[in-house]
């Protein structure tokens, strides 16, 4: 099992490219055919298959082969970890702005007793 730091750099990775971000907004419609995938951006199958195989890779994406059809979906997961560390990261620097808030605020307010 990767760790989260290795993990969260293929989520990223993976979010980094275009068409990835394109074939994960249609798998949140529901799950596709890789030919349903690479039809809408107009690549062959060979083409689209690193994307999907990076999608796969970091998480995001599962797919299953019934005969000749491979299907992929979603698998929230990722997301969710992907969302945890963002919101992590929005909390330290929301509270490094809140320090520098009131430290703004005191200089102005030592600025009016100096005057």
């Amino acid at each position: 099992m990767l760790n989260r730091s290795e993990s969260l750099d293929r989520v990223f990775a993976a979010l980094a490219d275009p068409t990835r971000r394109a074939v994960i907004a249609r798998l949140a419609r529901g799950p596709a055919s890789v030919s349903e995938l690479a039809k809408p951006l107009k690549m062959s199958l060979p083409a689209i298959a690193p994307h999907l195989k990076a999608l796969e890779q970091s998480g995001f994406v599962v797919s299953e082969k019934v005969g000749r059809v491979r299907t992929c979906r979603i698998d929230p997961k990722q997301l969710e970890a992907a969302q945890t560390w963002l919101a992590e990261q929005r909390s330290v620097w929301e509270a490094r702005f809140d320090r520098m808030d009131a430290f703004v605020l005191a200089l102005g307010d030592s600025d009016d007793v100096q005057s």
